[in-house]
């Protein structure tokens, strides 16, 4: 089997054809870099993901992190591959030059960091999420948290994490009973107990940052009470250098079916004294702080899911090119040669499903790295405000979309392999396990469909959900007058759909209990989902079809084509089934809501 996980050529086709990633070097921020620069990044992420994540793959899976009482235990392959991550620069490339970053563009940055997704899977979580940890502190800690915390973060030194979920909570949040004390000397005590923490302990860093949200005594009931707090593992000494141990004690780790890289820890804090914190930002803001974390997390989460359905897509198609195996239902000779699977009509079409879904998922967070960056580097004040609105209401779609359908995508590859894809000899059973935890991770799905259908789309006098529209409508004009005006009219059709359900469900909230309106939210999510995934399809068709124009040699035409057969397969068999969606939605049927607990 090719080692190789990804489609560098599928890869260079998003980066520079579908969203021109190099423009981005016209901008102040990236002047000094070009496409070579950019190359060159990317190259350096797949040969620290070829030497160093791809070999000990099956090692990390079958060696799961242990806990003896007094220590975790991990694979010693881990360390030294995340060392050369860091020493690589690859950490934090979209991190300014002058902290040790490459100041890469955060698409760039998001296709540098791909292989390493793809062959690391979770175990890239302690390097993403520390990114993330360092970036909250960043935007809304003081200037001295920024000194202690994020700079060792940023070299590697420190790693980081976020400590939301209690044993009694899960995710609603307003429940959470962590509490904060304030202290004379303006730290806090922090008291409480956190589950679910990934990388919450480890030897891989010289200290690990949790951020932790707690309630200060007095607060308001609710989210409106909860504070964010700085809480190391070990406190930090003057110099820089690690003084004695936090109150923060490791209760035991989760045993998960996949993503075994990264522990999964129950934390507790302040079993003596209390834990040292250090409040980020104001009193009774620690959700909203946290929120900037978050949403970073979610887009990291459908980033990893489409990348693992990507890989599981990359490895089934290889098996499939070189597995002979049967003959076709029309050769009626027995002494004929077996063909390669990938003849056989239905392998091609669980191939084409798992194409149409990773490559689909993909893009889209691609897209949403493109609005993150647009929204910190675009040239106007109204382009910066315009990608933010646009970000903000994708997310719930950018995370829950590929973490819903990566898992089908390797489901198929398993499949496709038939009985040597649901043994250990080979991957995609893993890629499975580890792609099954992200419909969970950072807000399951139900909890991002109420997200979308309840707060982001009336949020700001429907702002997101009319920039969204108008960005695709905007693609259906460009589409009209190409070889792709069928698809332009069916996405217009799709539009129009999704707008008559989304004013029919919204209406209903006025006359019928809100409960059963928004029963049905996860389909909505679903509906939306599947236009938005159209929609970025029909830019991949546009931008391959512009690519056939060019008269490109064999290789490149049956690239192109083969991108214009995954946006036929979508719009054909994926796009019709929003009308089911729709039809569940605006009816408000109510076949899930009136069933009784005691009915089942």
């Amino acid at each position: 089997m090719a080692a190789q996980a990804l489609s560098e050529r599928d890869l260079a086709f998003m980066l520079y054809e579908l969203f021109d990633a190099e423009s981005l070097t016209k901008r102040p921020r990236y002047a000094d870099h070009s496409r070579e620069t950019f190359d060159a990044a990317i190259e350096t992420g797949k040969t620290v993901a070829l030497k160093h994540f791809l070999p000990i793959r099956q090692q990390v899976d079958i060696n799961e992190p242990t806990f003896d009482g007094e220590r975790v235990h991990l694979l010693p392959e881990i360390k030294p591959a995340l060392d050369a991550v860091i020493e690589a620069g690859l950490a934090a490339p979209a991190t300014d030059f002058e902290d040790g970053g490459m100041q890469l563009p955060l698409i760039v940055t998001n296709a540098v960091q791909a292989h390493l997704w793809a062959a690391a899977s979770t175990t890239f979580g302690y390097i993403s999420l520390t990114n993330a940890n360092a970036n909250l502190i960043e935007a809304h800690g003081s200037p001295e948290q920024v000194e202690k915390w994020v700079k060792p973060m940023r070299e590697g030194r420190f790693m980081g994490t976020m400590a939301m979920t209690e044993p009694g909570a899960g995710s609603g949040l307003a429940d959470l009973t962590t509490t904060a004390t304030r202290e004379s000397d303006g730290s806090y005590r922090i008291t409480g107990n956190k589950i679910f923490i990934s990388g919450g302990d480890h030897e891989l860093s010289d200290n690990i940052v949790h951020l932790v949200l707690a309630r200060v005594k007095d607060a308001p009931k609710g989210v409106k009470g909860i504070s964010l707090f700085i809480v190391p593992k070990f406190l930090v000494n003057e110099d820089g250098s690690n003084g004695e141990r936090n109150d923060v004690a490791l209760a035991g780790l989760f045993h998960k079916m996949g993503g075994r890289g990264q522990t999964s820890t129950a934390l507790s804090f302040g079993e003596k004294d209390g834990a040292v914190g250090y409040l980020v930002g104001e009193e009774n803001r620690g959700l909203m702080y946290m929120f900037h974390m978050m949403n970073e997390a979610r887009i990291m989460v459908g980033t990893g899911a489409a990348l693992t359905a990507l890989t599981g897509y990359q490895y089934s198609l290889d098996y499939a090119r070189e597995r002979p195996q049967g003959r076709l239902l029309a050769n009626k000779d027995p002494e004929s040669s077996p063909i390669n699977i990938i003849e056989h009509p239905d392998v091609r079409r669980m191939l084409l499903t798992q194409k149409a879904y990773a490559e689909g998922a993909y893009a889209l967070c691609l897209y949403g790295s493109q609005l993150a960056d647009d929204e910190k580097t675009a040239e106007t004040e109204e382009e910066r405000a315009h990608a933010h609105t646009l970000l903000d209401f994708l997310t719930p779609i950018i995370k829950s979309w590929p973490s819903e359908y990566g898992p089908q995508a390797n489901s198929l590859a398993i499949q496709v392999m038939g009985g040597h894809g649901y043994i250990n000899e080979h991957p995609v059973e893993m890629f499975y396990r580890d792609n099954r935890l992200n419909p969970i991770h950072e807000g399951t799905t139900g909890i991002q469909s109420l997200d979308l259908l309840g707060r982001k789309v009336p949020m700001n006098k429907f702002a997101g959900y009319r920039a969204v529209l108008a960005e695709m409508q905007q693609t259906i004009e460009q589409a009209r007058d190409s070889e792709l005006s069928l698809f332009a009219a069916d996405l217009q059709a799709a539009l129009e759909e999704l707008q008559q359900t989304t004013s029919a469900v919204l209406g209903a909230t006025a006359e019928k209990n809100t409960d059963l309106v928004f029963s049905n939210s996860v389909s909505y999510l679903e509906m939306f989902g599947h236009v938005v995934i159209a929609w970025i399809w029909l830019r991949q068709g546009l931008a391959a079809d512009a690519g056939l124009q060019r008269n490109p040699h064999a290789e490149d035409e049956h690239f192109y084509r083969g991108k214009l057969q995954a946006m036929q397969y979508f719009f054909r068999s994926e796009l019709p089934k929003i009308y089911h969606w729709s039809k569940l939605v605006r009816e408000i049927d109510s076949t899930s809501f009136d069933m009784q607990p005691e009915w089942f």
